[in-house]
C-alpha cells in the first residue's frame, strides 16, 4: 500500500533562487514519517517521546531528479519496503506537475531511552506488515 502527503513548497523551503534548498527535503521527508506513523501506525512520534523511546533514520539514501520551486505542491508517496525486528525500510517518491522531484530510500530503527535498539511492539509491526501487504 501506498500513504500519500502533499507538501506546497514555501518560501522557507527555498534558496535565494527560488529553489527548495536540498536539506528542507529532509525536513519534508521526515514530516511524512511523522504523519505516517500517527495516521497508519497509530504511533505518534508524541506518545514515543512521552515513553522515552523513537524512531530515528539510521540510514538515508537520496536521488535528486528535478527541482521543485517556491508555490509548487509535491506529493509525496511512502511505502514500507522492508520490517525488521527493530528497523523498517522505506521508499519515498516526491513528485510535483508529472515529474519526479526525488526518491529516499531510509531506515529507521526502533529505540529505548538510552539509545538502544528495541523490538518494535507487536500491535505496531502488525500494523506495519499489515500495510506493507496490501496492494
Amino acid at each position: 500500500m501506498i500513504y500519500t502527503r502533499v507538501i506546497q513548497i514555501e518560501f522557507n523551503h527555498c534558496d535565494p533562487a527560488g529553489i527548495v534548498f536540498y536539506p528542507r527535503y529532509f525536513e519534508m521527508t521526515n514530516s511524512v514519517v511523522e504523519n505516517f506513523f500517527a495516521d497508519v501506525l497509530d504511533c505518534s512520534f508524541a506518545k514515543m517521546m512521552e515513553d522515552r523511546s523513537g524512531v530515528p533514520t539510521a540510514r538515508i539514501e537520496v536521488n535528486f531528479h528535478a527541482p521543485s520551486r517556491l508555490g509548487e505542491k509535491l506529493t509525496f508517496a511512502l511505502q514500507i519496503t522492508r520490517v525488521g525486528r527493530s528497523s523498517v525500510a522505506f521508499q519515498l517518491v516526491a513528485e510535483g506537475g508529472g515529474i519526479d522531484r526525488l526518491t529516499a530510500d531510509l531506515t529507521l530503527v526502533n529505540v529505548d531511552g538510552n539509545g538502544q535498539s528495541q523490538p518494535w511492539h507487536s500491535a505496531v509491526r502488525a500494523r506495519m506488515t499489515d500495510f506493507a501487504e496490501r496492494k
